[in-house]
């Protein structure tokens, strides 16, 4: 039996995986509540049933006990009293109590079996016999019959009525063995409703035992599986992900988990990707720095100013230039103090200055109480660079650049300002959108040293706000950088 059972219960466990744990003990409740209301029921109808049986088992001897004394006594002693001539024939209530014996006896007929209702069928015949009789007895009274004649027809009437009275007691006979049949039936079902409820009993108990080892492996199952990928995601197995569980419960924090690790994954991805992207600028803006063209014009200035013997600005020049290189390489540190930040740009102009001096102005100040503060290195002199090759060099006589730098509300604050051509309306337009979406492709040098200022800063400040650009054509541009104050050791 408990092979069988633990098939029933094996097909029945497919159902429960994959739901919900509420769901799952509802059902279970449900289940072993009408398990338990079976056998409850059972008994209930099984006690009505019996209790009806005998009900109608006495019901019917008792009514036949009561129609065998009125048989037995009451046609007769009625009969009598009209033979001896106590009462007139038409007086007497014979017939009356022929219909009360019929009826009984239909009334009787009505809840009893199929067996003893014919042995009372004969008993409506007899009382049929009996009934003609007195018919009989009836006529002769009318025809003033002797008393002998009337008295013979009284004995066969109560001849009759012994018959009828033999009748309904073999009748009780038979409705008692129909008891003692009864009796052994409601042994069989009491049995049979005790086995099972045994069952039930028992089924209910290995399904209990089912559904809590169920419920709590699946639990198990789904919090060792999400602390297996919790624990691989930690170990920076950001591929890993798990099945859906068994518990309904735990999908959504299963799901969340899975996002969760692709979503890292992800991000540390596009952060790989946006570090060599972070590389490759400043490869390409040291590079931009350091170009041969740049390299051959300032040698070439060396040679001039030396062949010139200006030996004074050959040494102001070489000083400038080993010092820009300098602090172009700072070590390999991406900080530097503002300080080394406005000393680079001076190198770089100063330079500039010896090439370009019939075109070229040049003024640095900013605030003493900032110098010593730290920001990202290579921010102004790509901004001076384009101040000087699209701004100055682009219009007629000569030009003035101005490097400022000021603190605001624990900010640092830069301008590069240059009087040169400037730029319309819709030019400046464009060149904002194309540092938006720069890809590397353009062959401006303006584009790139705006893009390669602006993602740097986006990248370290975690700001897209930084850099603002102004211009007016033929009056000039004005480039602002704008970052908060941060402690990095250099």
């Amino acid at each position: 039996m408990a092979g069988r059972y633990g098939k029933i219960l094996s097909r029945i466990k497919p159902f429960f995986i994959g739901s919900s744990i509420n769901r799952t003990i509802k059902t279970s409740h449900v289940v072993i509540i009408a398990c338990m209301l079976i056998p409850l029921l059972l008994s209930i109808a099984g006690f009505m049933l019996n209790t009806w049986s005998y009900d109608q088992l006495i019901t019917s001897v008792d009514k036949t006990n009561q129609l065998i004394q009125i048989v037995k006594a009451d046609i007769s002693n009625e009969l009598w009293d009209t033979v001896a001539g106590n009462k007139p024939f038409a007086a007497g209530k014979q017939y009356a109590i022929i219909e009360d014996i019929n009826a009984r006896i239909n009334d009787i007929m009505g809840t009893s079996t199929l067996k003893n209702r014919q042995h009372l069928e004969v008993a409506v015949r007899a009382m049929n016999t009996l009934t003609r009789y007195v018919d009989r007895l009836k006529v002769q009274m009318e025809e003033s019959y002797p008393v002998i004649e009337n008295e013979r027809i009284l004995d066969e009437i109560r001849a009759v009525a012994a018959l009828v009275t033999e009748i309904l007691q073999d009748f009780i006979v038979l409705e008692i063995e129909s008891a003692a049949q009864a009796n052994e039936l409601i042994k069989r079902r009491t049995f049979f409703i005790g086995a099972l409820e045994l069952a039930i009993i028992f089924f209910v108990t290995i399904f209990s035992v089912f559904m809590q080892s169920s419920v709590t492996s699946s639990v198990d199952t789904s919090i060792k599986t999400l602390v297996s990928l919790s624990g691989r995601i930690a170990d920076g197995d950001l591929s890993a992900r798990a099945e859906d569980p068994q518990v309904q419960e735990f999908g959504t924090l299963t799901e969340n988990l899975n996002t969760m690790a692709g979503k890292i994954k992800a991000l540390v991805e596009a952060n790989i990707q946006e570090q060599r992207n972070l590389q490759k600028s400043e490869m390409k803006a040291l590079q931009a720095q350091i170009t041969p063209h740049f390299l051959y014009n300032t040698l070439d200035s060396i040679i001039w100013l030396a062949e010139g013997k200006q030996f004074g600005e050959v040494v102001a020049i070489t000083r400038a230039f080993s010092n820009f290189f300098r602090l172009s390489l700072n070590r390999g540190s991406e900080w530097l103090s503002v300080r080394d930040e406005f000393h680079h740009i001076e190198n770089y102009l100063t330079i500039q200055k010896i090439r370009y001096r019939d075109i070229l102005d040049y003024s640095i100040e900013y605030e003493c109480s900032m110098e010593e503060k730290i920001i990202l290195k290579l921010l102004l002199q790509p901004l001076v660079e384009n101040a000087l090759y699209h701004g100055i060099k682009n219009k007629r006589g000569r030009g003035t650049i101005k490097v400022r730098g000021w603190q605001e509300a624990r900010c640092l604050c830069f301008s590069v300002e240059d009087n040169g051509i400037g730029m319309k309306a819709e030019h400046l337009e464009t060149i904002k959108n194309e540092m938006k979406s720069y890809s590397g492709s353009e062959t401006s040098n303006l584009i790139f040293g705006l893009y390669n200022v602006s993602r740097r800063l986006e990248l370290y400040y975690n700001r897209q706000d930084l850099l603002e650009i102004t211009s007016v054509y033929r009056e000039g541009t004005t480039v602002n950088l704008r970052v908060p104050e941060v402690s990095v050791n250099v």
